[in-house]
């Protein structure tokens, strides 16, 4: 009974946590309700954090945004505190989180 439940719970989360394909028509893009602050940083221009789904959202100074899922709130307030916010993405969450692109750089954003 109780692998059920896993299984089923596991299932459940897989189906909301569902990533965007790269080049997601804008019907699918993922509409953030995460609210960001800015900070100072050469490659980071705001960051966001929702403690309640564990989700850290972080937009580039390119533009691009990206959710990263099941971030401990201790990771996001090491990130805040960070000298260099860049670097402590690099080495802390780039490539250690699952992530999914909210928005797409600046560049790759169509023309209205």
């Amino acid at each position: 009974m109780k692998s059920k439940w896993i299984t089923a719970f596991t299932a459940i989360l897989l189906l909301t946590a569902k990533e965007a394909p790269a080049e997601a028509d804008s019907d699918d893009a993922i509409i953030s309700h995460v609210p960001r602050t800015r900070v100072e940083s050469s490659g980071l221009a705001s960051i966001g954090y929702s403690k309640r789904r564990h989700v850290l959202e972080i937009e580039f100074s390119n533009g691009a945004v990206y959710r990263y899922v099941d971030v401990a709130p201790s990771v996001y307030r090491d990130l805040m505190s960070a000298e260099s916010k860049a670097r402590y993405y690099d080495l802390n969450i780039k490539r250690n989180y699952r992530s999914v692109r909210v928005r797409p750089r600046v560049k790759d954003q169509p023309d209205n």
